[in-house]
């Protein structure tokens, strides 16, 4: 917790003096006076920093710290080497905020230019923003690029996270754009029924690899459809697991999306994370937020840029397609220093390990009495099992041992749980898992 220094009264004073302004009412003139509180709001005493800090500590207290985590859905447990946050919480990034007089600043425009770069090699596209708030708003601005006048449908896959579905419901609610729902079959994207949604007035396709539940779709039959159509090919997806699976630009995406939380960014209660969006070079003038580019300066040196920023969103308004004028620089530096220091040898690595020790775990848990696999077929590190008995019961017995257990579905899942896996997870971890699940299912 950092400290909070005010201005001192005399200060006050002298920067009033300097402005020939008499009071700080004096700077409020133009607001009418019924505005004005009369009296002080009816809040206690402040405190010392000491008391502030006790208190504080007090609140944190609270919070249930799990050893072991066998649940993702979107926020993944993965190592993060020493080096990741040693550079990363250096005070001249960390205090570092959007370039706005871009040529100023080198450092923090180089460090977005080699995350930029990183996400397009990870991805396969041609250029990369310098990122978004998080992977769902990643979704909902890809959409919002697609949309043309006679263009206005966004055909999302059912077997996407909720989450990024409600967020892309909420952005297209008032641009005219209509999101349609490609059924699902077996968990995964109905071909069938897909193409027979399509029409002329599609404008893209949105597709989760792996999706919600953990499996891996047809990218290369969806993304054919889409463009049997002309319509654009977004692909939301976990970038760990394109350390061993394909990349977005091999399916025929023009879009590629997804939350940069596994790349370094722990798993923080919550927060902040980390939206990563690319495309194809024929998308780049869509492309929400900012781009850093590459260039040379009067004296031929090599030196950075902040270009396509200063657009719709600033300039005029009225025609924005996007509100994002910021990014997660702070978030995106961190990737890009873990992308660095893992390598392509250590993302393969990782995204193995977690895919083997996914399917260790669903071999063993399927072994037990009422956990059965809900979804044939090929997954990455999540799988869906049904559950015997109470799934709130088990989640507390996980719970009062430390472990965070998978993720309940509600709905028509109800009764099921998502399982997830990582480098992270032990044999010992699931096999500890595995024999509190017995002990618990046979009481």
């Amino acid at each position: 917790m950092g400290s909070y220094v005010p201005n001192t009264k005399k200060q006050q004073e002298e920067m009033l003096h300097l402005i020939n302004v008499k009071n700080v009412r004096e700077l409020y003139e133009n607001v009418p006076e019924e505005v004005f509180l009369k009296e002080p709001l009816n809040l206690p005493q402040g405190l010392s920093e000491f008391e502030v800090r006790r208190k504080m500590s007090g609140i944190a207290e609270k919070n249930k710290i799990f050893h072991t985590i066998f649940r993702g859905a979107g926020a993944y447990r993965h190592y993060i080497p020493s080096i990741v946050k040693q550079i990363s919480s250096k005070e001249e990034f960390v205090t570092a905020y959007t370039p706005y007089q871009a040529e100023i600043s080198q450092g923090i425009l180089q460090s977005i230019f080699e995350y930029q770069t990183m996400i397009c090699e990870l991805t396969g596209m041609d250029v990369s923003n310098a990122s978004v708030y998080d992977g769902a708003t990643a979704a909902a601005e890809a959409v919002i690029m697609c949309k043309e006048r006679k263009k206005f449908k966004a055909l999302v896959s059912e077997a996407v996270h909720p989450e990024v579905l409600e967020t892309i419901q909420t952005y297209v609610s008032g641009i005219g754009m209509e999101v349609v729902l490609a059924p699902c079959k077996d968990g995964r994207t109905n071909l069938e029924t897909l193409e027979q949604l399509m029409d002329e007035e599609v404008a893209c396709v949105l597709l989760q690899q792996p999706n919600y539940y953990g499996l891996l779709e047809d990218g290369d039959r969806i993304g054919a459809i889409a463009k049997e159509y002309k319509a654009k090919f977004i692909v939301s997806c976990n970038p760990i697991s394109l350390g061993i699976l394909k990349a977005p630009v091999e399916y025929g995406a023009d879009i590629a999306v997804g939350e940069g939380q596994p790349l370094g960014i722990p798993l923080s209660f919550g927060g902040p994370y980390l939206g990563f969006m690319a495309s194809t070079q024929a998308m780049m003038r869509k492309l929400p937020g900012r781009i850093v580019g590459e260039t040379k300066d009067s004296k031929g040196e090599r030196a950075f840029v902040l270009t396509l920023q200063a657009r719709e969103q600033h300039i005029r308004r009225e025609k924005a397609s996007s509100n994002i004028c910021s990014n997660q620089a702070l978030c995106a530096m961190t990737a890009a220093v873990y992308l660095d220091a893992m390598g392509k040898k250590g993302l393969e690595q990782v995204a193995r390990l977690s895919m083997s020790k996914a399917h260790y775990m669903e071999e063993q848990i399927t072994q037990l009495d009422g956990f059965d696999l809900v979804y044939p077929g090929e997954f990455f590190n999540e799988f869906v099992t049904t559950c015997k008995g109470s799934v709130d019961k088990i989640m507390s017995e996980l719970a009062e041992r430390g472990i965070l257990g998978g993720l309940p579905l509600s709905g028509s899942h109800e009764g099921q749980i998502l399982w997830c896996a990582t480098e992270m997870n032990t044999k010992e971890d699931i096999d500890t898992l595995v024999a509190i699940l017995k002990e618990v299912t046979e009481e």
